[in-house]
């Protein structure tokens, strides 16, 4: 019987990349495998088939003699009638790439026993005050984890009861199923059923933890919370997570940091931002006033004719650098507040004095006149 065209058994073009070539192989194997055709003479015989195509296709130098010359380039170098492993090469990786999910626990008479794995990491928010994000703290957190049983100390076992190895395993926490096919043999690895992968039985579990070996526990430690951290800062601690498999490492504990607003400041960066309220004398005569800052109050000398939402700066008064050098600065902005439920006398006053200074007071609002006249005319 005369042999079909190998571009053809895998369904590509002949100038088809190795990519689309090795997809199209993958297809067709699993389309035929025989854990998926049991009994099915006509399936086998297509996977052998794809089996040899792909052989051929995926080696550039066989592929280029049967480009030329089709089925007498490679006549005896295909697959069929040989070993698994000895005329398929790789063939077992790739058919472990294709069907390891499908069989549940990969597909390699190789595959090893899994080994140590690391813990869980465990994450915490913790609130604090603007002051304590500013100068740093200390603190004590609770937070859940899991911990040896406080009954077995972890074996899972009953005390005075031991652990065995699982019979079904041998302690290797796997199993392995051997299958002969028309290919060679095939060899499936799973996990164990009987101990769960773990390689030991527990005839008594603890009646505390069940077997498990763990139990969840209130853990207490003190932190020391840096200087200028934020809203957002994250600080990570070092195998304070859950515990490892296997004798594996735990985790991490990172600890996220959320900052109170405070009732006077607001932060930007490093600098921190407040409003300071004068009186409209103090503002026109000036005065020395006491302005609230981080590291207490301070005085500063408001000069005469401060206008409204005028800015000034003291200098490292801000939130010190998280990285240890320097701080801020501390930028406060003058509002001026304008009296109200003045009595008569009062009014007197001010209607004097705005009458004695005539246009010299209001050189803000006749500029902004002149502004208006200049773009709307009139």
């Amino acid at each position: 019987m005369s042999k079909r065209d190998y571009y053809e058994i895998l369904g590509v073009d002949k100038n088809a990349s190795q990519d689309e070539i090795k997809r199209a192989y993958r297809k067709v194997a699993k389309k035929y495998h025989p854990d998926l055709n049991p009994n099915n003479e006509e399936a086998s015989d297509k996977l052998k088939e794809a089996n040899e195509a792909y052989e051929v296709l995926s080696n550039s130098e066989k592929r280029q003699r049967y480009d030329r010359f089709g089925h007498a380039g490679v006549n005896g170098n295909g697959a069929g009638g040989q070993g698994f492993e000895q005329g398929f090469g790789d063939f077992g990786d790739i058919f472990g790439d294709i069907f390891g999910d499908f069989f549940g626990g990969g597909f390699s008479s190789r595959q090893r026993k899994s080994g140590p794995k690391r813990g869980a990491d465990i994450k915490y928010q913790i609130d604090i005050d603007f002051e304590e994000a500013a100068f740093g703290a200390e603190k004590e957190i609770k937070f859940r984890r899991m911990e040896d049983c406080s009954v077995c100390n972890g074996t899972g076992a009953k005390p005075g009861t031991k652990k065995s190895t699982c019979t079904k395993c041998n302690g290797t926490g796997e199993v392995r199923y051997a299958q002969k096919t028309p290919l060679g043999q095939f060899v499936n690895v799973k996990t164990c059923d009987e101990c769960n992968g773990t390689g030991e039985n527990i005839e008594s579990p603890c009646n505390k933890c069940h077997g498990t070996g763990k139990e969840a526990k209130i853990k207490k430690i003190n932190i020391k919370i840096p200087a200028g951290v934020d809203t957002g800062s994250v600080m990570p601690l070092r195998g304070e997570g859950e515990p490892g498999e296997k004798g594996g490492p735990r985790g991490d504990l990172y600890i996220y940091i959320n900052v109170r607003p405070h009732k006077i400041f607001n932060r930007e960066g490093n600098d921190v931002i407040c409003e300071f309220p004068i009186t409209f004398v103090q503002a026109a005569l000036g005065d020395e006033v006491e302005v609230p800052t981080l590291d207490g109050k301070v005085k500063y000398k408001i000069p005469e004719g401060t206008q409204t939402g005028t800015v000034f700066r003291l200098k490292n008064k801000g939130i010190p650098n998280l990285r240890g050098y320097g701080r801020g600065d501390q930028y406060v902005k003058v509002v001026i507040e304008v009296p109200k439920n003045l009595n008569e006398k009062q009014k007197e006053i001010l209607k004097e004095f705005a009458k004695e200074t005539g246009e010299t007071f209001h050189q803000q609002k006749k500029g902004f006149f002149d502004k208006v006249k200049d773009a709307f005319g009139g």
